[in-house]
């Protein structure tokens, strides 16, 4: 029973098609990636801050790539491959079979991820690798608007860190970030 592999799970690999491929993605971890990195820095250089790789709560071995925890705002920056994009993604010709099962389990558990903490009231962003950075950050920050976090409510006027200080003699985005406003 111990060694049982889930119904809708691919199984065991079948084996590399060519060493090739096999030293290709066993390099291949748990790394951002670079869209995913650009959207982090964008959204850092507008002075949000956020956790990565935050662990969904209540399941296991799923993580969220951009957490807003605070304000229970969750963004997934989905591969166009490993997410099966409809516009770029592309199907394997070697071991399709497992390839397929694979993906659609991918696909599936990202069904099941957003719906899960959607019902425990977090709002769930998923944009695509492809998506323009300025596009995304639409996106996140319309997301966080709904959420009502102070910085996405209150207008970007270029580098945050330019504000003069306020009489405390903290800036406009310390006093936003510990949740006095602006």
């Amino acid at each position: 029973m111990g060694n049982q592999v889930a119904p809708s799970s691919p199984g065991p690999h079948p084996g590399s098609s060519s060493e090739v491929h096999s030293r290709r993605l066993s390099g291949v971890g748990h790394r951002p990636t670079s869209p995913e990195l650009a959207l982090r820095r964008s959204l850092h250089s507008r002075a949000y801050r956020f956790r990565v790789g935050y662990p969904v709560p209540g399941l296991p071995r799923r993580s969220i790539d951009i957490a807003f925890v605070r304000w229970r705002v969750a963004v997934f920056v989905d591969g166009c491959f490993w997410h099966r994009c409809p516009v770029h993604g592309t199907a394997s010709r070697a071991n399709s079979e497992w390839w397929n099962l694979k993906l659609d389990g991918n696909v599936r558990r990202d069904g099941e991820t957003s719906a899960y903490l959607s019902s425990k009231g977090w709002i769930v962003v998923r944009l695509w690798e492809h998506e323009p950075v300025a596009q995304a950050v639409e996106a996140v920050e319309a997301a966080l608007r709904a959420a009502r976090h102070p910085r996405a409510l209150a207008p970007f006027h270029g580098d945050p860190v330019d504000e003069p200080p306020d009489k405390s003699g903290r800036t406009a985005v310390a006093t936003c970030m510990l949740g006095a406003g602006v």
